[in-house]
């Protein structure tokens, strides 16, 4: 399924955002999020994975398996931007740069863009 231009949920957002320097298994993902945040958000298993079955239904992450050697009981999965993801990604970064320009020249007294 295409994702519309629909906003994407916050948790979402953090997430294709830690995504565009490039693939990252799901730990690494929880720490980028933090890292990108200032450690603001701290995203939980529960929410990270929830969130990335989500995206990848929608068609904006795939999953792919750790091309490096592991033990049987030990299995990273990697995630990836698709395309599609990496466009509604700068998308929602457009968006937002608009947002911020739009609320600071109102605050500053100027005329809204």
């Amino acid at each position: 399924m295409k994702r519309t231009s629909k906003p994407l949920p916050a948790a979402s957002l953090h997430i294709v955002l830690a995504l565009l320097e490039g693939e990252l298994h799901g730990y690494a993902l929880m720490r980028r999020v933090g890292e990108l945040s200032d450690g603001a958000v701290k995203m939980g298993p529960g929410t990270l994975y929830g969130t990335l079955n989500r995206l990848v239904d929608d068609g904006l992450i795939i999953e792919t398996t750790d091309r490096a050697a592991h033990t049987d009981t030990e299995r990273r999965r990697y995630y990836e931007l698709t395309p599609n993801g990496r466009a509604v990604a700068l998308a929602e970064l457009a968006r937002l740069q608009t947002l911020v320009h739009r609320v600071a020249g109102h605050l500053a007294g100027g005329a809204p863009a």
